[in-house]
């Protein structure tokens, strides 16, 4: 869907994807599904909410996941 978001699980990514990393990948996916690069100022509080709410889904995906060969699920900090 969006070329500039990257897989941030083991073994594709070589250590834990870093809250940057989680947050970016989330930024794109809302800049993506919304169309807005940027959302105007009337819109900027749902816009930002949106990236914080797919941000912990994110890291809860990766908290969970079990990815076979590269050790234990990811544990969050």
């Amino acid at each position: 869907m969006c070329r500039s978001i990257k897989t941030l699980r083991p073994p594709v990514l070589p250590e834990e994807a870093t809250e940057d990393e989680i947050r970016a990948a989330a930024l794109q996916y809302v800049r993506k599904v919304s169309g807005f690069r940027a959302p105007a100022a009337h819109n900027r509080e749902v816009f930002d909410h949106a990236v914080d709410v797919i941000a912990q889904a994110t890291a809860d995906l990766l908290d969970g996941l079990e990815v076979r060969g590269a050790g234990t699920a990811r544990k969050a900090g």
